[in-house]
């Protein structure tokens, strides 16, 4: 699995995790998943 991989799947299950509800202290576990989706996409871009 490639590191882009990775970094999709870290971000599917915090936006599962996000849907549930359950509370988490000081973290937005939404906005972690969708910067984790967001590098996934871009690493192509980051990496050159």
């Amino acid at each position: 699995m490639s590191i882009q991989g990775i970094f999709y799947l870290i971000a599917v299950i915090l936006l599962a995790l996000a849907a549930l509800p359950i509370s988490s202290r000081g973290v937005s576990l939404a906005l972690l998943g969708a910067a984790f989706a967001l590098l996934g996409y871009s690493w192509d871009t980051i990496t050159g």
